[in-house]
């Protein structure tokens, strides 16, 4: 009898277990409609990448040990200047929820374009796995075979500025906004008047005008629902700042990478999860018709906005 309740205990112990694991998940999220302010654990898997004690990015949970963010967000490759804070709510605290863990490994993608901003995508690991909560947990990650069609409700967060010349408050909780996803075709084509831009296939656009991600929200996610669970589809890129009209944020399309964060990760428990859009992409039919493409000056400056802010906070930090 005392050998079956201690195996049943330890079946019992193991299925929690395996729930609190368990990606996408978010018990404390029950968003439905677009907002501000993002209440504690509504993105368990958000992350505050500090580089010598300022935030300057975001990335993502996605295993107990290994943290998503984009590749221009690593400015430097000391391991001993790199933060990450889990179960965060806001930069100045109190965060009841919150861990944090320093850098024992960072892999930037090796064929990683600063100037087209191709694969802007990387991997952080942690000195030591941090425990699953209700405030902090993975998130699941687009597998391959994933389609994300135009017009896919997902959700992008983060600490960046509220707009081009809006500070987001160090008391603030963390920021969400709902919008769309753009399909390749027509971002391509809202993107002509901006030099030197091509929206490649690793690439993913979403926004609209005042809703987008804005400087500091680099190496975030957008996130799509599908069921229960929550999927990353992007992380955050590059755009015009900030959120400007025809002009969505393009972020590192997650699902082109599966082999290559599964070859980094070692055998680590990421889960992958196919996402499938329901009705006909209308991205496919989308015809451009832009005549703006004599107004590329006019723009080009401003692209890039992620990596020109991370470059300027680094210039305070080391003066």
């Amino acid at each position: 009898m005392a050998a079956w309740i201690v195996l049943v205990c330890a079946l019992i112990t193991l299925q929690a277990v395996y729930a609190l694991s368990d990606c996408g998940v978010a018990p404390l999220n029950t968003r439905i409609v677009g907002g501000q302010n993002a209440t504690a654990g509504s993105w368990p898997w958000q992350v505050s990448v500090h580089y010598q004690s300022s935030h300057i990015c975001g990335g993502t949970l996605i295993s107990d040990q290994w943290v998503l963010t984009a590749a221009h967000c690593i400015i430097k490759n000391s391991l001993s200047a790199w933060t990450l804070y889990f179960g965060r709510e806001t930069q100045a605290g109190p965060n009841t929820h919150e861990v944090k863990r320093s850098v024992s490994q960072v892999i930037v993608h090796p064929n990683y374009n600063n100037y087209y901003s191709y694969n802007d995508i990387a991997l952080m690991k942690l000195s030591s796995p941090v425990s699953f909560t209700d405030y902090i947990r993975p998130i699941c990650l687009a597998s391959n075979s994933s389609q994300f069609y135009s017009s896919t409700s997902c959700w992008a967060t983060g600490w960046g500025k509220l707009g081009n010349y809006e500070d987001l408050p160090a008391n603030a909780p963390l920021q969400e906004v709902q919008i769309p996803v753009i399909g390749n075709k027509q971002c391509s084509c809202d993107y002509i008047p901006a030099q030197d831009v091509i929206i490649a296939q690793q690439m993913i656009c979403a926004g609209q005008q005042n809703k987008g991600a804005c400087q500091g929200d680099s190496g975030g996610p957008l996130q799509c629902k599908q069921g229960s669970k929550w999927i990353q589809a992007g992380i955050t890129s590059f755009g015009v700042p900030c959120a400007q009209a025809g002009f969505p944020e393009v972020y590192a399309r997650v699902s082109e990478f599966q082999t290559w964060i599964t070859n980094q990760v070692a055998g680590a428990n990421v889960g992958f999860v196919t996402f499938t859009s329901s009705g006909t992409d209308t991205d496919r039919s989308f015809v451009c018709c832009s005549n703006n493409s004599g107004n590329s000056a006019k723009f080009a400056p401003e692209l890039g906005f992620f990596i020109f802010s991370v470059k300027m906070l680094l210039d305070r930090i080391l003066v």
